[in-house]
């Protein structure tokens, strides 16, 4: 024990004493951070417990440098389990001290190791590389400095110097991915701390590592490593491909792809799927991709020849990682699921992040936490373990049999195998009865008696589980010890987690009033059509059972924002209007100290207010009236017309989209104009076919509204049919609808109109991606000017010219636009 006047400031011992003092004189959990001397200069009351105990808040220590609490008894030595909490929080180089009531006295049980003191940017110095006068402006062809850019990067760079969490709108063309690389390169290499870059779109991630990053570099003159890193199920697991090839005569229409696959791994160069010369189905992928589950890691006897962990060994050593949103939310899930943010995850460790087109991040992490179960989710985990086609019996049950002590249990495992699938098919035809015509329901307090039978169900399917997986259980505990690095053994218990899982998920369902943070629902879904297979009109349909978050911003305020000392969140369409408050309430940011947010929006440098027409309809049906299907086909036959092709036309529906395909297709053929349709071919080859046939016109709804660059004459109008808005009955759109108005909010303001806003900014930023570019956006929808929150749509648009006329004058107006 001795003296805390060397260890705490006069102000930490006054906050620890009141404190404690008033919490009863019972213990008290604190962080604290330290000063350059080592001397304690903050703390923050974390918990309170009683006069022996006190919780310690494991989420709080991403931000402390010691932990402290107090021994009311007087006797500061460590107990047991502050030994054993102490020894846990060293290794992450934490210290641990006690203290007496008064914080006069002081018990170092762990010394702290004093932070590094971080090699701060020089704001300054780093404008210098893309201004006027820099190498980089001498040497690049045409360059401009471009104002917005600069001052992006030097938020940028205050984000990372003082720990920030920063929101910055960036308009089509300020340089975005420059004034966050060269801040994000800088801090990297002075401070020896990784940065992780995440991204929505796998476009912009390979933008990033192929051109972006190496020409940061060469502006800043200094290499570094970047490692782009894919989610581990788009690499090829060389086990499960061998496996596979082993048992080829169960392949039907696959067999050709599997052997096509087995010659291309002699020669890919990282394995993942992208590298591949065509797409193989998904099911025979899913057969032979490597997963976490089945992962045998150091056990697997192609462990040195391993995709997976030669990506994961070169990125342990890079300075920036590129990843998805989803393999980020991966990696978060872990973290906080125990794994730690200063160790190996499903990613090395990182402390700084910088979230690119961070508008699509509520979606991606909506859909990562969000849990599901169809048909064919059980029937590929138990076609793992028992399958027959042909004459051919194959699967692991078979394999585990002859490994088991328990071998009689097989056989009565295969008779509640078959009782399993009659309980989801009894489950599938009870929901699908209950569903009717509609295409998604939600459980809840108004459905909740319909879903009676459904319920009944699920609970069956639930017991089946339980009962088969208990079965098989049994069987691998009954094989010896010697022959559980089996690969049989680690693919079987992999099925049976799944097949648990699903059991998990009826639970879920069962008690969905106890699970008021999560939204339970169920989506009616049609299954493709196969040549040459007869399918009745009954057996087109399957039921999708779903659990999503109601709400991401807990998760995103803990999971990230708290605990990662630099997070910089970046698009073209974060602001609804002037204000981010939409986008910061949704994320998370809101639940954040104000102090350390930093926002700001940066205008494109574009010259909108010449170079773009908006362009809508002074008459003509609105949505919801009879008529406008056919005014919209018309309407967008003639638009097509005036600009000679050369366009993109968003939908929200794909019923509409159908028919004003047709009619497009019909009638502009014999003129020579292609007509592109979303469905024709994968997303990349028909925007690759769009921008090769610059008079070309693409039909198109959901994913095309954001993500698709075709700058120059290739796109000169994008025809917006309809504003964005959700569909009303959207399962999860309801429940945060009525979430919003169960505290007294309005739903349609705070929720349907800014998430319509920011679909359509990114419908609308299509139009212009260069300097040079100018077109036209027509839009058919005129609640844009006849209702009053169309005001919201148009104040969160740049400035641009407006044609607001009858249907035949504006396509003159927008004719003479483009071509006078």
């Amino acid at each position: 024990m001795s003296d805390s006047s060397s260890r705490l400031s006069q102000s930490v011992i006054s906050t620890i004493s009141t404190a404690i003092a008033e919490a009863g004189g019972n213990e008290v959990f604190f962080t604290g951070l330290l000063d350059r001397q080592g001397m304690v200069s903050s703390v923050t009351i974390v918990a309170r417990g009683h006069n022996s105990a006190v919780p310690v808040i494991t989420s709080s220590l991403d931000r402390a440098e010691v932990l402290i609490h107090n021994h009311p008894s007087g006797n500061l030595e460590p107990s047991n389990a502050d030994l054993g909490i102490a020894s846990r929080v060293a290794d992450n180089g934490l210290g641990f001290y006690i203290v007496s009531n008064d914080a006069h006295e002081v018990y170092v049980v762990v010394e702290p190791i004093l932070r590094r003191e971080k090699n701060l940017i020089d704001e300054e110095s780093l404008l210098s590389f893309l201004d006027e006068q820099s190498e980089f402006a001498k040497t690049a062809p045409h360059y401009e400095v471009r104002p917005p850019q600069l001052s992006m990067m030097s938020s940028v760079a205050r984000s990372f110097n003082k720990g920030k969490i920063g929101v910055f709108e960036a308009g089509t063309g300020v340089g975005k991915s420059f004034a966050y690389l060269l801040p994000a390169i800088t801090w990297s290499l002075d401070n020896q701390e990784r940065v992780l870059l995440t991204t929505q779109t796998i476009n912009l991630q390979q933008q990033l590592a192929d051109k972006d990053i190496p020409q940061a570099s060469r502006i800043l003159g200094r290499p570094i490593k970047a490692v782009l890193m894919k989610g581990r199920q788009n690499y090829v697991c060389l086990r499960r491909l061998m496996e596979a090839m082993q048992e080829r005569d169960l392949f039907d229409e696959e067999l050709e792809e599997l052997e096509r696959i087995h010659e291309w791994v002699l020669t890919t160069q990282d394995g993942s799927k992208s590298d591949l010369s065509f797409m193989p189905r998904d099911l025979l992928w899913s057969r032979i991709c490597s997963e976490s589950d089945a992962c045998m890691g150091m056990h697997c006897s192609r462990h040195e020849e391993c995709f997976v962990m030669r990506v994961r060994k070169e990125a342990a050593s890079a300075s920036l990682l590129i990843v998805n949103h989803h393999l980020l939310f991966a990696d978060l899930e872990a973290r906080m699921g125990g794994a730690g943010y200063d160790d190996t995850a499903v990613l090395p460790p990182f402390h700084h992040i910088i979230f690119d087109e961070a508008h699509a991040m509520e979606a991606a992490a909506t859909s990562f936490f969000s849990e599901s179960f169809t048909r064919f989710k059980l029937n590929k985990q138990l076609s793992v373990l028992y399958r027959v086609k042909r004459s051919s019996i194959g699967g692991h049950l078979i394999a585990l049999e002859r490994l088991s002590s328990s071998a009689g249990e097989v056989q009565s495992g295969l008779a509640l195998m078959q009782e399993l699938k009659d309980a989801f098919f009894d489950l599938e035809e009870k929901a699908l009865a209950m569903i009717g015509e509609r295409s998604t329901w939600r459980l809840c307090a108004k459905t909740a008696t319909e879903a009676a039978s459904v319920l009944q169900a699920m609970n069956l399917l639930r017991a089946a589980v339980s009962s088969f997986a208990g079965i098989v259980r049994t069987v691998l505990e009954g094989i010896a010890e010697d022959d559980m690095d089996n690969p049989v053994v680690w693919e079987s218990k992999f099925a049976l987690r799944r097949l648990e899982f699903i059991g998990s998920l009826c639970q879920h369902f069962i008690e969905w009033d106890e699970r008021g943070e999560s939204v339970f629902w169920i989506e009616k879904k049609r299954l493709p059509l196969r040549a040459g297979k007869n399918q009745d009109r009954e057996g087109l349909w399957y039921p999708r059972f779903v659990q999503t978050p109601l709400s991401i911003a807990p998760m995103m305020s803990e999971g990230v924002f708290e605990p990662f000392r630099t997070v910089v969140c970046t698009s073209a369409t974060l602001r609804i209007g002037k204000s981010f408050e939409y986008w910061m309430n949704r994320n998370g940011i809101s639940r954040i100290e104000d102090d350390r947010v930093l926002s700001a929006a940066y205008d494109s440098p574009f010259h909108y207010e010449t170079n773009a027409l908006l362009a809508i309809p002074d008459s003509g049906p609105l949505p919801d009236e009879p008529g406008f299907r056919e005014f919209a086909a018309n309407a967008i036959v003639s638009l097509i017309q005036a600009s000679s092709g050369h366009a993109l036309v968003l939908f929200t529906s794909y019923d509409l989209l159908r028919y004003a395909r047709d009619l497009a297709r019909k009638t502009l053929a014999p003129l020579g104009i292609s007509i592109l349709s979303q469905g024709d071919d994968d997303r990349s080859r028909l925007l690759e076919s769009f921008r090769c046939d610059e008079s070309s016109v693409l039909f198109a709804t959901d994913s095309f509204w954001e993500g698709v660059d075709a700058p120059g004459d290739t796109l000169l109008q994008v025809i917006i049919v309809k504003l964005p808005f959700r569909v009303p009955d959207d399962p999860v759109l309801e429940a945060r609808s009525q979430a919003i108005e169960a505290r007294g909010g309005n739903p349609f303001m705070e929720l349907s109109l800014p998430d319509a806003v920011v679909r359509f900014r990114q419908g609308f930023g299509r139009l212009i991606r260069r300097m040079s570019d100018r077109g036209v956006v027509s839009v058919l929808d005129r609640r844009l000017v006849t209702k009053r929150y169309g005001k919201v749509f148009l104040d969160s648009l740049p400035e641009t010219r407006r044609c607001h006329e009858n249907l035949a004058t504006m396509v003159a107006s927008i004719e003479r636009f483009l071509y006078t």
